[in-house]
């Protein structure tokens, strides 16, 4: 069973996956559009994965979203941002939170266990 978005999962979407739209703003100032959050919940069965997806997704943009910048400066505004290892590994830590999160997610079919067979080591 597929979800069907609604604007109580997209709300619900964006706060899993730390995605605000600004204050007086839009989702297009965001990194995902509502038609993108959409995609995101069709495909999946549960909110959990589809949060999952969406971290994932986060942490393979993050260099091009950055142009691969970690300082920038502008006359005397400086800015620096966390590495974008840093980043990236935060991405990916928190979809597997999320993976986790979803009972049956991945497959089981091709896991297996050797049997223990008395003098034969494994």
């Amino acid at each position: 069973m597929m979800l069907v978005p609604t604007d109580a999962l997209r709300t619900e979407l964006r706060r899993l996956i730390d995605e605000r739209i600004p204050l007086l703003g839009t989702a297009a100032q965001t990194r995902f559009a509502d038609a993108e959050l959409d995609i995101l919940l069709r495909t999946s069965a549960h909110i959990n994965a589809a949060a999952a997806t969406g971290w994932n997704l986060k942490a393979s943009r993050a260099m091009s979203e950055r142009g691969g910048l970690e300082k920038s400066s502008a006359g005397d505004e400086k800015h620096e941002f966390v590495s974008l290892e840093a980043y990236r590994d935060h991405c990916l830590a928190m979809a597997k939170v999320y993976a986790d999160m979803v009972a049956g997610i991945g497959s089981r079919a091709l896991e297996y266990s050797l049997p223990h067979v008395p003098g034969v080591k494994p």
